[in-house]
């Protein structure tokens, strides 16, 4: 079964729901393949890297808000062994890192792409709308940091990516993590284990009933 994560690098509830897939597919008995699919929560571009906390407050009113929103969801994360470092988180345009896990998934490393940029985002205060930083992060999972930087320079994919977000705003999708199953149902949100299993079950049993008709 083929499983589409439309998700964004810089989205706590993304990083949440990745780690749940994750464990959930380690206890499926089924045959699956999963494919990153780019979503942008925010697309406007980010003139320099302000403390994401910050940025935060703007948009939601206020600083206490803000808190109160960064604190629930690094619970709801630290439940899952996930760490969230909200003080060292910049904002960014993550533009450019979808490119690359499209890049590094030709190389068979997508899913080490997406939980790199997921750490350094959330743990290690990387700016990943910087192509040094996101050509260092290509490095550390293995691939070829020069060929990296390389591409991000050039304009390979930029026409991809763009028309895979645009897929996505076609698709209906509007909040993420959305998980598309075989093509045809969607789950949206982090789910929790059970959740995705009973998901990926019920969408097994009714793909192997239609194809035996």
């Amino acid at each position: 079964m083929e499983i589409e994560i439309y998700a964004d690098v810089i989205c706590p509830w993304c990083y949440i729901g990745k780690r749940r897939l994750d464990e959930a597919l380690a206890s499926y008995p089924g045959e699956v393949t999963v494919h990153y699919r780019p979503f942008q929560l925010d697309p406007s571009p980010v003139p320099q890297p302000l403390p994401l906390v910050q940025a935060l407050a703007g948009k939601f009113g206020g600083p206490g808000r803000a808190r109160q929103m960064v604190d629930h969801v690094t619970q709801v994360a630290a439940a899952d062994g996930l760490r969230l470092d909200y003080d060292r988180a910049v904002i960014a345009n993550t533009f450019e890192a979808h490119r690359l896990v499209s890049w590094a998934s030709d190389q068979g490393r997508a899913a080490e792409m997406v939980e790199a940029l997921y750490q350094a985002h959330f743990n290690h205060g990387v700016d990943v709308g910087s192509r040094e930083a996101l050509a260092t992060l290509a490095g550390e999972v293995g691939l070829d940091a020069a060929d990296a930087r390389r591409f991000l320079d050039s304009d390979e994919r930029v026409a991809d990516v763009t028309a895979a977000l645009a897929h996505a705003q076609a698709l209906g999708i509007t909040s993420v993590p959305t998980f598309v199953l075989a093509g045809k149902y969607a789950v949206s949100g982090a789910q929790e284990v059970q959740t995705l299993l009973a998901a990926l079950a019920e969408v097994e049993q009714r793909e192997s009933a239609a194809h035996s008709h």
